[in-house]
């Protein structure tokens, strides 16, 4: 770990966000301590972490060309959308290309993360790894600056449903589609994993069905041969409602009446709820292998009734229901466990403290979290070298409460309290960090 003597940083997690602040503190030439509680990095894309939401026909949903984190691009020969074992191999080279590896304390777990009076934050760690006398030792240190970034899916969302008694599940616990094998399943919720693991109930399970809410927009993952994102950032920049309007109706074209599919009308622009990137559901809905209903209204024994009256029987009940954003070692200093306190998405109303990996948007978040972690670096260097400077921002932090929604409308829901467009956010992140006079990648 770093020498006491100088101003410390504590990075806490070692996925994806964890090893952008990593770099962006080196880059900056400042003492850092980093923990993780599991044996290697990459967090969450590790899929024999325990608790981890991976599972194995998870690919990323944004392409390669857009999703890598700045100077370090992903393999050549990686398709358009990698797998999970592809991305955790990318963050595991990038954490040894920065030479970041060595100094990750690996078995780590932070249980308390307290606030003194005198402005600092004082740390508990367990340790279990294998060079202590004792697996489970309890050790503490205070730390001028504390960055979160343990990751935004490990605290599932469950919902109850009363009267089924046949198997009721999150999708956190899924991981092969020989799960189905000889079952009749119904997943709940249609995100990307949702849709996702829909589509593996399509191939595997006896019986598939979907419930979904609401109706969504169904995006492909290619439009005339690229990659959608790679697509959409090649044509013109149009104003949002041109936008939802010219890509709506070429969807409406490429998908024809989803309707007839059995899926619901969606009751929401283009755009106002994250995108679903997923063309192989709509596949398997006109193929008869899997069918859309509605959201649940009850149960009895193994029997489900929707909202439109019908009613279908079932052995498992998967969720696919989301992740709440909690932080459980200092939920109090962050606020809303569905939502941090986080102003720009990561830096918190406490001075010193800092949130990476929070940000809920509708593009590939890797750049975004780069852009963040030179920022959150630049803050701290600012508070040990210009505290006008640092002072300045601290003030922007209290009092600034920027539009992020790039003039989308978001649905009034959990998971899209504090979303923001990609594209504003990154305007914005940019106007502040020339302001401030903070280089970003």
């Amino acid at each position: 770990m770093a020498d006491a003597t100088l101003p410390t940083t504590l990075i806490i997690g070692a996925g994806p966000a964890g090893l952008a602040a990593a770099r962006a503190l080196k880059e900056h030439d400042l003492p850092y301590d980093q923990v993780e509680r599991h044996h290697s990095a990459g967090g969450l894309w590790d899929i024999e972490n325990p608790g981890s939401p991976m599972y194995e026909s998870a690919h990323f949903i944004s392409s390669k060309t857009l999703s890598n984190f700045h100077g370090f691009p992903m393999p050549e020969g990686y398709p358009d959308y990698p797998s999970h074992r592809q991305i955790l191999a990318y963050l595991q080279a990038f954490a040894d290309h920065y030479g970041l590896t060595e100094r990750i304390t690996f078995g780590t777990t932070v249980t308390k993360v307290t606030r003194t009076k005198a402005g600092r934050y004082t740390v508990t760690f367990t340790s279990a790894s294998a060079g202590d006398t004792a697996a489970g030792a309890r050790t503490q240190r205070t730390y001028d600056q504390v960055i979160a970034a343990s990751g935004v899916q490990w605290d599932p969302t469950i919902i109850e449903v009363p009267g089924f008694t046949g198997e009721v599940r999150h999708s956190v616990t899924y991981r092969d589609p020989s799960e189905f094998t000889g079952r009749r399943v119904l997943i709940v919720g249609a995100g990307n994993s949702g849709c996702d693991i829909a589509c593996d109930a399509a191939r595997t399970a006896d019986h598939a069905e979907i419930s979904m809410r609401r109706g969504y927009w169904f995006i492909p993952k290619h439009i005339f041969g690229m990659p959608v994102d790679v697509f959409a950032q090649a044509g013109p920049t149009l104003p949002m409602s041109t936008e939802q309007a010219v890509f709506g109706r070429m969807l409406r074209i490429i998908n024809g009446d989803v309707t007839r599919l059995g899926l619901q009308e969606p009751d929401h622009k283009l755009f106002e709820t994250h995108p679903i990137l997923n063309d192989q559901l709509l596949h398997y809905l006109g193929h008869g292998d899997i069918t859309a209903r509605p959201a649940i209204a009850s149960a009895n024994g193994s029997t489900v009734t929707f909202t439109d009256g019908t009613t279908e029987d079932f052995d498992l009940i998967l969720l696919a229901t989301g992740y709440r954003h909690t932080v459980p070692y200092a939920q109090d200093l962050f606020g809303d466990p569905q939502h941090p306190d986080l102003y720009l998405t990561a830096f918190s109303r406490n001075p010193g403290l800092y949130g990476l990996g929070f940000v809920e948007t509708n593009s590939g978040a890797y750049r975004l979290m780069d852009m963040l972690a030179h920022m959150v670096a630049s803050h701290i260097w600012d508070r040990h070298h210009r505290a006008d400077a640092w002072a300045a921002f601290e003030r922007h932090v209290a009092e600034d409460s920027p539009d992020l929604s790039g003039g989308i409308r978001f649905v009034d829901s959990p998971r899209h309290q504090g979303y923001v467009d990609s594209h504003a956010m990154q305007r914005y992140l940019r106007m502040v960090a020339k302001r401030m006079g903070w280089e970003l990648p």
